[in-house]
C-alpha cells in the first residue's frame, strides 16, 4: 500500500512550520507555475529565486519549510505522511494568545544589561536595547524575527546567549553557538529563530551596523508576528 500523501494549503504571505525530515527522502509537489512564488528552506539552503523542482526534494534528516510569497493560496503535497516529523519552529504557535510587550525590568533582573542605552523597542516576542553603536536583541523562546532586508545599512551579529537558527543571505545556520559572528550586507535576507523550548532561554544578539540605522529601513518578506 502506498504511503499517504499529505496536503497543506499555504495562504499568501504565510508559511509552513519548519520541520526535520526523517530517514527517507521526501518529495514536495507543487503546481509548476507556483514555484516562482515560494521561498524554500531545504537543509542549509534558503532559496528565494530561480527555484526548481529539484529544490523540493528533501534529503533524509534535513530541515524544510515553504513560504508563500504570492497573492494566491498554494497547495503542496508530500510524497508520504509527514505527521511524525519533528517540528523545529512553528511561526504561529502563539498567534492567538494575548500579546503583552516585554518590560526592560524583565531583562535587567536576568542579565547584566550595560548602562548607557538610549532607547528601547519592546515587542511581545522580542526586546531591544539601543546603544549609540550597537543593539542588544533578546528573542523569546520558540519565536523568530521576521525575514527582512535593509537598503541603508550593513549589519554584524554576534551570538551572546542561546543556540539560534540564523538565516543569512542564501544560507541557514542551525543551533549556532555562543560567540559566532555573521556579516549581513545591504539587501540581504536575514532572520533569527529561537528554537529553544526552555521558556527562560532567550537568544541574545549583539547587533552593530555600518550606514544609516533607521527602524523604517526594514522590508519584511515574511512577517509571522504581524509586527508593523
Amino acid at each position: 500500500m502506498p504511503n499517504e500523501i499529505v496536503k497543506e494549503i499555504i495562504f499568501p504571505e504565510k508559511g509552513t512550520v519548519l520541520r526535520r525530515n526523517d530517514s527517507q527522502e521526501l518529495i514536495i509537489s507543487i503546481n509548476r507555475e507556483n514555484i516562482k512564488s515560494i521561498f524554500i528552506i531545504n537543509g542549509t539552503s534558503f532559496i528565494t529565486k530561480n527555484a526548481s523542482e529539484s529544490d523540493l526534494i528533501i534529503k533524509s534528516n534535513d530541515y524544510y519549510m515553504i513560504i508563500n510569497k504570492g497573492v494566491k493560496e498554494i497547495e503542496i503535497k508530500y510524497s508520504y505522511n509527514i505527521s511524525n516529523h519533528q517540528i523545529i519552529y512553528d511561526p504561529y504557535r502563539y498567534l492567538d494568545l494575548e500579546r503583552i510587550n516585554f518590560k526592560p525590568e524583565v531583562f535587567k533582573q536576568r542579565y547584566e544589561i550595560p548602562d548607557g542605552y538610549i532607547d528601547i523597542l519592546p515587542k511581545w516576542y522580542s526586546f531591544k536595547f539601543t546603544y549609540p553603536n550597537y543593539n542588544l536583541i533578546f528573542v523569546k523562546p520558540e519565536m523568530g524575527l521576521s525575514i527582512q532586508t535593509h537598503q541603508l545599512r550593513n549589519e554584524s551579529w554576534e551570538i551572546l546567549e542561546g543556540t539560534p537558527i540564523i538565516i543569512n543571505n542564501n544560507k541557514v545556520h542551525y543551533y549556532v553557538k555562543k560567540g559566532q559572528k555573521f556579516d549581513i550586507p545591504i539587501n540581504t535576507y536575514h532572520s533569527v529563530i529561537n528554537p529553544n523550548k526552555d521558556r527562560e532561554q532567550f537568544v541574545v544578539i549583539k547587533e552593530s551596523w555600518n550606514g544609516n540605522f533607521d527602524e523604517e529601513d526594514i522590508k519584511r518578506v515574511f512577517n509571522p508576528n504581524e509586527y508593523k
